[in-house]
């Protein structure tokens, strides 16, 4: 399934970096594909398709799986109060770049510009 993002995204996986996925990650990929089916784009043999192509992605190490930091989340609360009020970001993008802190992320990548602004305000670097 492609999307705006599609080009960039398969451009920066060429690379062969390391991905990490946290079951944070894998709940929102597994909850866009659920709404794809919901918005009538995909049928539900084509969502199975997709989840069945993730998990063969996880067996073959494609991504680093990595647990969430219990930090994580009164790092998010720190970068809710310091931001949101000025960049409005939402609570699972919050989650997002604090879980990246935490893990000690060099570069955090995303195609959401709230999400973007947040990383790049928190000393994250954007590719």
């Amino acid at each position: 399934m492609d999307d705006a993002h599609s080009i960039e995204a398969q451009r920066r996986m060429a690379t062969h970096p390391d991905i990490w996925l946290l079951p944070l990650n894998h709940v929102e990929w597994v909850h866009a594909i659920a709404q794809h089916v919901f918005r009538r784009e995909i049928s539900l043999s084509e969502a199975a398709q997709f989840y069945s192509a993730f998990e063969a992605d996880r067996k073959l190490g494609l991504y680093l799986e990595r647990e969430m930091a219990e930090s994580a989340f009164e790092t998010a609360i720190e970068l809710a109060q310091m931001y949101v009020p000025r960049l409005g970001t939402r609570t699972l993008d919050t989650l997002h770049v604090a879980c990246a802190l935490e893990l000690g992320a060099k570069e955090f990548w995303t195609f959401d510009q709230r999400q973007e602004r947040l990383a790049k305000a928190a000393g994250l670097a954007i590719s």
